[in-house]
């Protein structure tokens, strides 16, 4: 299923999670940032601080350093993701197994107000409510911003507070 804004009503606003715990996560959000601007149709409009928070689920791996990119785009969800898997692998991204550490993980948060459910998308992003990872930096540059079907990230934020994660 796939409910979003109809072709030619111009650009939607869509929410990137940006991660990294390989390499060097700062240039890697840099880097992403220049390639997401260089997609069809698209202008980054903002990104969030850097934060670093402990892996999920996970032990024994660095920390990851999150953002979050703002980017106006008329490319339709399902393009848009496949150009950001695209920037990840252009960055050395590599899917060894699940949760492996990553050198660039891009994930398409919100896609307007739309809500897609399709075996190789679904957004919102399902776990995002959940991560302060992604709510934190989400409500940096978007206090505004809801999540449908979960309602205004401001008002998830408190869900996430046990949550080790820190602004740089």
């Amino acid at each position: 299923m796939v409910s979003h804004p109809s072709p030619g009503h111009g650009p939607v606003r869509a929410y990137i999670a940006f991660g990294a715990n390989l390499g060097e996560p700062a240039a890697a959000l840099e880097l992403a940032c220049e390639r997401i601007a260089a997609l069809p149709g698209t202008h980054v409009v903002a990104r969030s601080s850097l934060y670093r928070s402990a892996p999920v689920g996970v032990a024994g791996q660095p920390d990851y350093l999150n953002a979050v990119i703002a980017a106006d785009t008329t490319l339709p969800a399902a393009e848009l993701l496949s150009a950001l898997l695209a920037i990840e692998h252009a960055a050395g991204r590599t899917r060894d197994y699940h949760q492996a550490p990553r050198t660039l993980d891009l994930d398409l948060l919100l896609y307007g107000d739309a809500e897609i459910h399709l075996p190789q998308l679904e957004v919102p992003h399902p776990r995002m409510h959940q991560r302060a990872f992604v709510l934190l930096p989400l409500a940096e540059i978007a206090p505004e911003a809801t999540i449908p079907g979960r309602g205004a990230v401001a008002d998830l934020l408190p869900g996430v507070a046990e949550q080790r994660i820190a602004r740089l």
